[in-house]
């Protein structure tokens, strides 16, 4: 059953929505299906909280339309969770919880866009490996969806990027902040090589959180050959808890590079990145490895 609000004031959309994921458990069932975590037992494994709580916080979410239960097996019945419309969109408010996190409680409160190798964010990224990426996670590309990791490939390289700067304009201050600069280059350095990713079978998918229309701007501007996809819903960096940072009014992601199997696996990651020639060299490298 749906929670009353924490207010009486009925117009107060904090203290309504604080009735529907005011619990920490409920906001942690969201993070879980958006990582793919759609069972039952799946979602009592990661969260180490008793069936009965599971069930009660699982209900309030059925009751509040966030979540919504699908079967996937007859005789006898049984059902798998996913986030609807109204689910998905609290991804964003998860992702800028975790930047907030990041930064002012695992971190000194510096807004930076890289980490230490030691710092939460970097042991979140190499716990990725063995992982996969959920199902059907697709991302714009200009017009059309695409799938995050090519089936047909003999692995796909994914590399998140902050932005680039041509032709969009950039944060004032954007150079100020550490890690941020060089995603022209990497992406044209990914060029450079595509005929070496393309011979060994490796597909290549650059990912931002700017608009379509800018990504696609840029690669005609830079003829860069390879896929840029968009996350401006946040969707791919909620399901993997992708570091991001905060600037010109979007969440912006660390610079990171993914090695991914046919399967969805997550084969190999790298971060940070302090060496973005280096950092292509091993992409190939570690793709092609296989």
């Amino acid at each position: 059953m749906r929670r009353s609000s924490y207010s009486p004031e009925p117009d107060c959309a904090i203290a309504q929505s604080l009735g529907v994921v005011g619990d920490g458990w409920e906001l942690l069932i969201v993070r879980d299906l958006a990582r793919g975590l759609d069972r039952f037992e799946l979602l009592a494994e990661s969260l180490r909280i008793s069936r009965k709580v599971l069930t009660e916080r699982l209900n309030s979410l059925l009751d509040s339309g966030v979540v919504e239960r699908v079967a996937y097996q007859q005789r006898p019945t049984r059902h798998s969770y996913k986030l609807t419309p109204r689910g998905s969109a609290l991804l964003p408010v998860l992702v800028a919880l975790q930047d907030w996190g990041d930064r002012w409680l695992l971190g000194d409160g510096e807004l930076t866009g890289t980490n230490s190798p030691e710092d939460a964010p970097a042991h979140r990224i190499h716990e990725l490996v063995g992982q996969k990426v959920p199902d059907d996670l697709k991302l714009p590309a200009g017009a059309v969806l695409r799938d995050v990791v090519d089936p047909d490939a003999t692995a796909t390289v994914i590399f998140g990027y902050p932005a680039t700067g041509r032709p969009s304009k950039l944060p004032e201050g954007w150079e100020n902040i550490a890690g941020t600069t060089g995603c022209t280059l990497e992406n044209k350095l990914f060029a450079e090589r595509a005929a070496d990713f393309t011979a060994a079978g490796i597909t290549v998918h650059g990912v931002s959180t700017q608009r379509p229309d800018e990504q696609q701007a840029f690669a005609e501007l830079e003829k860069i050959p390879h896929v840029l996809l968009s996350d401006t819903d946040l969707t791919f960096t909620a399901a993997l808890r992708l570091p991001t940072f905060r600037a010109g009014g979007y969440e912006r992601l660390k610079r990171l590079t993914l090695v991914v199997a046919p399967t969805r696996e997550i084969k190999a990651v790298l971060y940070p990145i302090t060496d973005i020639p280096q950092a292509v060299s091993w992409a190939y490298d570690t793709a092609r490895a296989l």
